[in-house]
């Protein structure tokens, strides 16, 4: 599914994917950590990946069974390096308004890989895991 580079889109993304995750089973705190998750990455590919711009768009799929949720965000723009990100728990970063959605999605999923030059963000979730 492909959204245009504006944050009002992410909804239709988000419901469909939650319908989907209900339809399975999954506790509520896994769907609140998946949709913390997904408004994250959305949200960094719509800012800072696509810087905003309307003329771009966000490439999302997702697949969800009875075992784990996978979801993938693409964005076109021209990546970044995940490890230069600072960390948003130095002192130094602690009253900074952004930096902490890579560390939100790194808490809340079990996996979270980069591809792409980090144009690309791709998270599972396990059924089975607990969700913090």
């Amino acid at each position: 599914m492909d959204i245009p580079s504006e944050l009002s889109e992410a909804g239709r993304v988000e419901d469909r994917l939650l319908k989907a995750v209900t339809r399975y089973g999954y506790s509520k705190a896994c769907v609140f950590g998946i949709r913390l998750a997904l408004e994250e990455g959305l949200s960094n590919a719509i800012k800072h990946g696509n810087r905003g711009d309307r003329h771009k768009s966000v490439e999302v799929s997702f697949d969800v069974n009875d075992e784990r949720v996978l979801i993938c965000i693409r964005d076109q723009g021209e990546g970044f390096d995940p490890s230069a990100v600072p960390d948003p728990t130095a002192d130094e970063n602690l009253e900074k308004p952004s930096g902490r959605g890579i560390m939100l999605m790194r808490a809340y999923m079990d996996e979270l890989t980069f591809r792409d030059r980090g144009k690309q963000v791709c998270m599972v979730k396990r059924k089975n895991e607990k969700a913090i």
